[in-house]
């Protein structure tokens, strides 16, 4: 008896239709049918035939073991691997396809490593040190005041940077360092680097000018002669950008 009749004689043993074995079993009756006839070429293959072969089992209640073992020696053609009787198996998983990454998910990846350095750099520069002396070239410190004092922050001539008058924006720091970033409208970098707390810096350009701030929180801003709402909280990186009717 060849194992398509065997099944078909299980099958009919235990009363039951091609389609009462399709819904047991989620193998399609067409597909059952030429299984019965020993006719496996649209099971997907060995592997995919043997599966349903153990479907076929559970639902009949017939020896798995055995249905295997006859159609090793009936269709049992292709060699396979050890990696592939072990998925089989159920020993180990079928190893993924490695996915592919979208370019979308390369530059978000990109903008929140970027944030990530920024928030970095500004914890590091808020921790406690001890600051070596600096020549009289250098940008001043406020000195050291009580908790709830401010400090005072005077512009000075070195502090200023411009490209034109149109636009002027002070940016002072009494409440902590920041890293700032200045640029023109026409992308020309006025300012990039770390500004320490106590000091005030005086910017001005034609039409434009675009801020990148680290510390939000630890600035405050004046525009055109007029003081600027606070634009965000300590540790915050914003960018802003000011013209001549800001």
């Amino acid at each position: 008896m060849s194992l398509g009749s065997f099944i078909a004689k299980a099958r009919k043993d235990a009363g039951m239709s091609i389609d009462d074995l399709a819904a047991k079993t989620s193998v399609r009756s067409t597909v059952l049918r030429e299984i019965e006839a020993d006719n496996f070429s649209n099971c997907g293959g060995e592997t995919y035939a043997r599966g349903h072969l153990r479907n076929i089992s559970k639902a009949l209640g017939i020896n798995q073991n055995e249905i295997l073992r006859i159609f090793e020696e009936e269709q049992g053609s292709e060699e396979r691997t050890m990696q592939e009787l072990l998925v089989e198996n159920s020993v180990m998983r079928q190893p993924q396809e490695n996915r592919k990454v979208s370019w979308k998910t390369l530059v978000m990846i990109s903008v929140v490593s970027l944030a990530l350095v920024g928030v970095v750099q500004i914890v590091i520069s808020n921790t406690p040190k001890n600051v070596a002396k600096t020549s009289a070239a250098q940008e001043s410190i406020a000195p050291s005041q009580s908790a709830t004092a401010t400090p005072s922050v005077k512009p000075s001539a070195q502090n200023t940077f411009s490209t034109g008058t149109g636009v002027t924006v002070v940016v002072a720091t009494p409440k902590g360092k920041t890293w700032l970033f200045v640029s023109d409208a026409q992308g020309r970098t006025l300012f990039s680097s770390q500004i320490e707390q106590g000091v005030s810096k005086v910017f001005s350009s034609d039409t434009q000018l675009n801020l990148k701030i680290g510390n939000a929180g630890g600035v405050d801003l004046t525009v055109n002669g007029k003081k600027i709402a606070s634009i965000g909280a300590v540790g915050e990186v914003v960018s802003v950008s000011y013209g001549v009717n800001s």
